[in-house]
């Protein structure tokens, strides 16, 4: 198959842990062809396709460094002409990123096949998509309204603060019992009740880490990735400092993955990270959910074989 990647630029691949890196490993190790451009690279024009301007054929050198690719090809490819599309921009879901699903999902109309679905994409920002499944997350409010966020805190006394479109852990506010600058980060947030932010009962189980479980093709990969926080920081996050810990679904781990994991696969979700703290879900990322190494490395289980079967699959190769 020819796959194109829609990624970030690939000379700022970390590969030890990238998880595009280990999807075109696998691919081009089983034969298929790898493009890569950049969102920016998308172009539609009336009378012709959507296509990727100097996308490029790569091949791989074997480096662990910037020059871990060699480019083989460049030139101008129709997102049609390709098998499949993979859109793998990481975040943030911005502006730019949503005109990018309009351009994937009018080269889908052009008979381009894209995972994930763009409309899908738009259809689940990563922490509003839990609001669907209520009976699997803890105590939320959705809001921009100070008043509110303060009720809620006095309900719950220890909570979780959260802009909707941060990622990393970015933005994110523990607030205990005494309301320690509840005020100034609700007004940090919030931008004086203009932005919504998103307020969730502190979950004590964090400690034993943020759990991300990846569905591949419909199906929980059978091991999760529990990002354990550090020192006293509060979040797991890798890019926050956590510690990745690779072990098996737990019994509540697999009942939340198998009940999600037909809903989002008919919606053509075909790879979801879940957030999982103790037995509440926390989100659910779409856009470039990752993990992959760390699982693989730490169990054995090849995450990246999982996904290329599943999209060769997907596809019908």
């Amino acid at each position: 198959m020819d796959l194109l990647f829609v990624a970030d630029p690939l000379v700022t691949f970390k590969t030890y842990k990238d998880t595009t890196f280990s999807m075109m490993r696998e691919a081009i190790a089983r034969g298929h062809k790898v493009w890569a451009c950049e969102q920016s690279a998308l172009v539609w024009r009336r009378g012709s396709r959507v296509v990727a301007r100097s996308a490029q054929a790569i091949t791989l050198t074997g480096s662990s460094g910037k020059d871990w690719f060699e480019v083989v090809a460049e030139r101008e490819l129709a997102l049609a002409e390709a098998d499949a599309v993979l859109m793998r921009k990481d975040p943030p879901f911005d502006s730019e990123y949503f005109y990018a699903t309009h351009l994937l999902q009018q080269a889908e109309r052009e008979g381009a096949r894209v995972f994930n679905k763009p409309a899908s994409l738009r259809d689940h920002p990563e922490k509003l998509s839990i609001l669907e499944f209520p009976e699997l997350i803890g105590p939320t409010l959705v809001t921009r309204d100070a008043q509110a966020v303060r009720a809620f805190h006095d309900e719950h006394r220890d909570v979780i603060l959260k802009p909707l479109d941060g990622m990393g852990g970015m933005g994110i506010f523990r607030v205990g019992a005494d309301g320690l600058n509840l005020g100034s980060i609700i007004e940090t947030l919030n931008a004086h009740g203009t932005r919504t932010v998103m307020v969730q009962r502190y979950l004590s189980e964090i400690v034993k880490g943020d759990k991300r479980i990846l569905l591949i093709g419909g199906k929980p990969v059978p091991y999760c990735l529990a990002r354990i926080p550090q020192g006293s920081e509060i979040r797991g996050n890798l890019a926050a400092g956590g510690k990745g810990v690779a072990q098996e679904l737990s019994a509540r781990d697999r009942e939340i993955a198998e009940t999600l994991a037909p809903v989002l696969a008919a919606r053509g979700l075909l790879l979801v990270g879940l957030d999982v703290i103790g037995d509440c879900l926390t989100e659910i990322n779409v856009t470039s959910p990752t993990g992959f190494q760390e699982i693989a490395n730490q169990t054995g289980c090849d995450v990246p074989a999982l996904f290329i079967d599943a999209l060769e699959v997907a596809v019908g190769a």
